[in-house]
């Protein structure tokens, strides 16, 4: 139910803009362009020097997205139709050609702040505005807040003893030297796993003199199937590009695929192997997400899939130790419920003589040395170069991280440190007028980046639109509105598979984070409908009237 109150202050001075938004990745530029042609003043923060948000700082070697063309990209006419990709899973390299395309085309730059970090945020309710402050001291005043900082901001180190005590060169993923890192004739070292992990022993491993894997869970890797793409098989596909954008919005993910209709022992195992088959040979997310409707809430189920996916796997690895690491028969958890990364060659890269696999959760990393690492058992590795392919304190952390205050002066990280609470993953209480995207309680990791921003992008901007037509000055949701919402988040989740590992999408990577799905489960089609319907009347908001 809607709660109304009245504020009737409206002598203070004009704010600086209508809408300050934090970020110049997907999520801002699509905001601020939206808004922008409405007619409102806006301005973009970013901490980088160039757009592109988490593309801008992926730097490191092998970088790509893991989701296809033309999936991945904004829906704005004027920057597909004169655009085109070369390969159908993009490198890093070309997204920040894109998003240079981007600029050419909606001249984003113009309002935006670069080296501009926010470090504190708090609305005033006296004079209906946000007082935003950032790390070059300077404050700056707006109607609405928009963070757009995404889910993958705050870099995760572990506190490995002697870290700065090592002479060669050391790397975050979130952090590669502009200038790129050589490793020919080196030996090197990457501790982590996951998608950067992998993405950079891909490309490590094939150059340096040795290479040392620091596994602490094996990555349930799928086949990506790379390929290149010509500009004419994309133009030729472009006249029902917006049919296929309207398309992308009504899917469970935001993806050009949904899952079998068929459980998987409706199928004979002889038509489960085919069908397995099939989707294995697509290649991309294909296998995790338009396979069996029950592999991830029926525990037999998922093992199916599993065992076909380390029959596969384990015969493409000839070393019978590494095998049993990086490919074994029992799975480290049910598959799919941390996400599988998209491989070229890796699991033949890791299985050449000049490539080691340590298995940290059987002998742990205890000290790194000025020239390698020591681990529990006492082996030493030597190295020259190191890679920390750690991850991030994802989905929560780069909202905890921007110094963010309600109007009773307690800090978001505060308020969240027993777990986060939000209402439709869009807004917070305390915090009236502050919209996010892509971030905590909303589709975001289960969910192509572009089609989930675009759903909320729409969203802040209609209802950005209809409380000026309303005469509403602020919005912000009720205690039980989040309570529900919330109730609603983890119901989703205990209904299916995903509680059952321990991975970001559950704040399971970060010691002392709250073990919470941090993630909507319904699916961005449902999803937006929920929204749409909460908009209508203001269902689970706080009105604040002129």
């Amino acid at each position: 139910m809607t709660e109304s109150v009245s504020n009737s202050n409206n002598t203070s001075p004009k704010p600086d803009f209508d809408c300050l938004i934090v970020g110049a990745g997907f999520s801002g530029i699509y905001l601020l362009e939206r808004l922008r042609e409405l007619g409102y003043g806006c301005r973009i923060f970013e901490a980088g020097v160039d757009l592109g948000g988490v593309w801008h700082w992926n730097r490191y070697p092998g970088a790509r997205v893991d989701s296809p063309i033309p999936v991945y990209e904004l829906s704005f006419e004027r920057v597909w139709k004169e655009w085109t990709w070369s390969e159908t899973y993009p490198s890093a390299d070309e997204l920040r050609s894109y998003f240079n395309h981007v600029d050419n085309m909606l001249h984003i730059k113009k309002d935006v702040d670069f080296n501009k970090r926010v470090i504190g945020a708090q609305y005033n309710v006296h004079d209906c505005k946000w007082y935003i402050t950032a790390e070059d001291g300077s404050t700056t005043t707006s109607r609405f807040f928009l963070v757009c900082a995404g889910f993958a901001a705050k870099t995760f180190i572990p506190d490995f003893k002697g870290l700065d005590v090592f002479k060669g060169e050391i790397h975050h993923s979130s952090a590669w030297p502009e200038q790129g890192v050589d490793v020919k004739g080196k030996r090197v070292g990457i501790i982590g796993t996951g998608s950067t992990g992998v993405q950079i022993t891909q490309e490590w491993a094939k150059s340096a003199k040795s290479t040392v894997v620091f596994q602490r869970t094996p990555n349930v890797a799928l086949p990506m199937r790379q390929s290149s793409v010509t500009a004419e098989e994309q133009n030729n596909k472009k006249p029902g590009y917006p049919e296929f954008f309207d398309r992308r919005q009504q899917t469970y993910g935001g993806q050009a695929m949904e899952r079998w209709h068929k459980k998987v022992f409706d199928d004979t195992a002889q038509d489960r192997e085919a069908f397995f088959e099939r989707r294995w040979e697509q290649g991309g997310f294909g296998f995790w997400i338009s396979n069996y409707r029950d592999i991830f809430t029926d525990l037999k189920a998922n093992r199916e899939a599993y065992d076909f996916w380390a029959r596969k796997t384990r015969a493409r690895i000839h070393n019978p130790a590494k095998r049993d690491i990086l490919a074994p028969v029992e799975p480290p958890h049910p598959f799919g419920t941390k996400r599988p990364s998209l491989e070229q060659d890796y699991f033949d890269v890791l299985d050449r003589s000049n490539v080691q696999i340590v298995n940290v959760k059987q002998d742990k990393i205890v000290e790194v040395t000025a020239d390698g690492i020591i681990t529990a058992s006492g082996s030493f590795f030597p190295l020259d170069a190191i890679a920390l392919a750690t991850g991030y304190d994802a989905v929560t952390g780069s909202m905890t991280n921007m110094g963010l205050r309600s109007v009773d002066g307690v800090s978001l990280a505060e308020e969240w440190k027993n777990g986060a609470s939000t209402y439709l993953g869009l807004a917070r209480r305390g915090y009236p007028n502050m919209f996010f995207t892509y971030s905590v309680h909303a589709p975001t990791a289960f969910s192509n980046g572009p089609s989930c921003i675009e759903a909320q992008g729409n969203w802040i901007v209609d209802a950005i639109l209809k409380m000026d037509a309303t005469g509403i000055v602020s919005i912000e949701p009720t205690a039980e509105a989040e309570r529900e919402w919330k109730d609603k988040v983890t119901t989703l989740s205990d209904r299916t598979l995903f509680p059952l590992a321990d991975s970001w999408y559950m704040g399971g990577n970060i010691p002392g984070k709250p073990r919470e799905q941090l993630n909507y489960l319904g699916g961005l089609n449902v999803y937006e409908q929920e929204c749409r319907k909460a908009l209508e009347n203001w269902d689970g908001f706080i009105t604040s009237q002129r």
